[in-house]
């Protein structure tokens, strides 16, 4: 043991306990030897001898046979002595070491888990086999039996509590709700028909791990939860001023406040919940400890309560904070166990603890005794997304990408979170990495790509999705329209400039998407020009199947409709509706209840686009069809007319891929000014002229052409003839 003051290293103050401990041990040892040495018999362990039950019968009710062998008056004296000794000194090294900021483990698991100094040499009972063995016999010994080698309830009573009202006290320390069992700090025997006093002791290997300096996580938990890397600074978190002030005020009453305090996180993936979690760690000097709650979610019950509070017992052993992901997992009815037991768990956890999840939640009936704050995390504005853009970007070696990528039409583009930007980044390196492994260099379309593939893909079992496959050279249309496209492409592009970086955001509640009304006969261009936009954009373009959509069933309709829209809005992608007058008609007089639900579908899709803040494209063949109030409510139309001849000499000569073998007499101009067709006709009249001419010698010639566009005409109902176009079939 340490000189008197000195300080010790917290294995020295285990040893010097231990000390103290062996003392108490050495004598009932002595007892114990007297005792056999008055029965006379070493075979008495195996039979009652004649005498037993009188000796039994005479002693103390809850005192130990050999406790009734008096201690001679001066080792009586002499022992209480030196037990006093001892702990003065322990206690004057121990504050020593404190006061130097010497670590010492068994006084931080006392004053961890409440325990009393009866609870304290309990666990110091249990250690000791664990640094020497030969404590197994000695327990053997005083059990007075060799197969009894851990000790048991009735051996720390009789060692620690001298007296039948200190025993019985002592009893309540190992009741499920004491902290020695609650914490799972000692394990209790499951000796089946064995009364508490006979049941054994075990130290938990993890609290035995933990007195002797090791700070590997628990083996159970190992699976489930794992230390997070460090954190940033709160004020450096990609948030604006106005809730990092937040969170630094939420974190200066975590430090000085002194009471429990429950924050639930709340947003979707990536925004940043486990950042916010570890910057306050760093904020308060504490790790962070990540439960896995999603996982833990599909264990039974009693495990599930089991490993909830061996995390509770990880994170104080480790001094850390506790954050437990996925929990709204547990908000489903079949898990209202689960939940009610780690809120009982949360409940009694001293500081700060974190729940992280994507559903609204407040607490009912629980919780009284922490305060619970939910935080609804932002997701990034345009400015944060640059700066996470730039950090994600050098993170993973970007910096020589060639040309360097234009984050400020990645940042407007895409609202990604902050872990999407970070995955979207690690995605774009690999797609490089993979298509020159010697000199991986970022491109644009890598990042577009990859941006594509970390937005929400649930959306594709709602709509059909379209690989954008033109680009604006493909387009025919009149000057102004094309201006009018472009003035789209815009809007899109730098509407977090406009919304965000300038300010519009405070000024509209609603209407920040961009709802796009393409009109004009079939064949015109609506759906290309719909594809060069989401092109243009690097943005995927989702077809919506109407007949998926609309149902005959009333109420049916606005739940599809809020799927959609739901899974729209983290998708980043175009949604367009094709034939939309047959959703977005107009609004009838109510003759029935039909009528009235009908209207009622009608008016939703106006709450739903209005509150939308994507991008959705209308495409209708009969504007007069559509509702006057969608029309009103839209951000621009753009009609697609008929083209002219000279619009349709262009398409016909841009209709044609360079691998086409085509005669050189082929009359564009003929066919531009003598079929009056829109530009889908003149693609169907192509494609059909090269089949007949692979077909036919493998070159498109004039006749090919012309007999392919008499069966277009056939399916349009008309008919050509040949004063119409010289040469056409009879």
């Amino acid at each position: 043991m340490s000189p008197m003051g000195d300080s010790m290293t917290s294995l020295q103050h285990v040893l010097a306990e231990l000390e103290r401990l062996d003392l108490l041990l050495r004598v009932q040892v002595w007892r114990a030897r007297q005792r056999q040495q008055d029965r006379g018999d070493d075979l008495a362990a195996f039979y009652i001898p004649e005498a037993e039950p009188d000796a039994l019968l005479d002693k103390a009710v809850g005192m130990p046979t050999w406790a009734t062998v008096p201690l001679p008056a001066e080792l009586l004296e002499s022992v209480q002595a030196r037990l006093d000794r001892m702990g003065e000194a322990i206690a004057a090294s121990a504050a020593a070491s404190l006061r130097q900021g010497v670590p010492l483990r068994l006084v931080l698991l006392t004053h961890l888990f409440e325990l009393t100094e009866f609870d304290a040499d309990v666990v110091l009972a249990c250690l000791a086999p664990e640094l020497d063995r030969g404590y197994e016999r000695l327990y053997a010994y005083l059990h007075d039996d060799v197969t009894c080698r851990q000790p048991t309830v009735g051996l720390v009573v009789d060692l620690l509590c001298p007296g039948l009202e200190a025993g019985l006290a002592a009893r309540a320390r190992f009741t499920p709700a004491a902290p020695l069992l609650r914490h799972r700090l000692v394990e209790l025997g499951e000796e089946p028909g064995v009364p508490l006093l006979g049941r054994t002791l075990r130290l938990d290997p993890r609290v035995a791990r933990f007195l002797l300096e090791d700070d590997e996580i628990d083996d159970r938990l190992r699976p489930l939860a794992r230390p997070a890397p460090a954190g940033e600074e709160l004020d450096a978190l990609a948030f604006p001023d106005r809730f990092r002030r937040r969170l630094a005020a939420l974190a200066e009453h975590a430090r000085t406040g002194g009471d429990r305090l429950v924050l639930y996180l709340q947003g979707p993936y990536g925004v940043g919940k486990q950042a916010v979690a570890a910057a306050f760690g760093r904020a308060l000097g504490h790790e962070l400890l990540v439960v896995d709650g999603g996982r833990l979610a599909g264990c039974e019950p009693g495990e599930f309560e089991t490993l909830a509070r061996l995390a509770d017992r990880e994170a104080r052993l480790r001094g850390a904070l506790l954050h437990w992901e996925g929990f709204d997992a547990l908000l489903a009815e079949d898990r209202a166990a689960h939940l009610a037991v780690l809120l009982s768990v949360l409940e009694a956890r001293p500081g700060l603890t974190f729940l992280a999840g994507e559903a609204t939640w407040e607490p009912v009936d629980a919780l009284h005794g922490a305060a619970f704050v939910r935080l609804e995390l932002p997701q990034p504005g345009y400015e944060q997304r640059l700066e996470l853009w730039s950090a994600a970007l050098a993170g993973v070696g970007a910096e020589a990408a060639d040309p360097a990528p234009d984050l400020p039409a990645l940042a407007g583009t895409f609202r990604l979170s902050g872990g999407q930007i970070r995955d979207a980044a690690a995605t774009a390196r690999n797609l490089a990495l993979a298509r020159d492994p010697s000199a991986p260099r970022i491109t644009r379309a890598d990042l577009l790509a990859a941006c594509r593939l970390q937005s929400n893909r649930k959306l594709a079992e709602l709509a059909q999705k379209i690989t954008p496959r033109y680009g604006w050279d493909d387009l025919v249309l009149p000057p102004d329209r094309m201006e009018q496209l472009g003035e789209i492409h815009d809007q899109v592009r730098y509407r977090a400039v406009v919304y965000g970086t300038w300010g519009f955001d405070r000024k509209l509640a609603l209407g920040k998407g961009l709802n796009v009304l393409f009109a004009g006969p079939p064949g015109t261009g609506k759906t290309m020009a719909a594809d060069v936009l989401a092109g243009a954009l690097g943005l995927d373009l989702y077809k919506i199947d109407l007949s998926s959509v609309v149902s005959k069933y009333i109420g049916e309709t606005e739940k599809n409709l809020a799927r959609i829209f739901a899974e729209a809005a983290t998708s980043n992608a175009i949604l367009f509706f094709d034939e939309a007058d047959a959703l977005f008609g107009k609004r009838t007089q109510v003759r029935d209840a039909h009528d009235r639900y009908a209207n009622v579908e009608i008016s939703y899709l106006l709450q739903r686009m209005e509150e939308y803040e994507g991008v959705v494209v209308l495409a209708t063949n009969l504007r007069k069809n559509m509702d006057d109030a969608f029309v009103r409510r839209l951000h621009a139309t753009v009609e697609f007319p008929v083209p002219g001849v000279a619009d349709r000499r262009r398409i016909w000569e841009r209709i044609w891929p360079a691998e086409t073998p085509r005669a050189p007499d082929l009359d564009l101009g003929l066919l531009a000014r003598q079929v009056e067709v829109a530009g889908g006709n003149i693609r169907n009249i192509a494609v059909a002229g090269a089949f007949l001419a692979a077909a036919d010698g493998g070159v498109v010639t004039m006749a090919h052409l012309l007999r392919a566009t008499q069966r277009e005409y056939q399916k349009m109902g008309k008919v050509l003839t040949s004063g119409e176009l010289p040469g056409a079939p009879a």
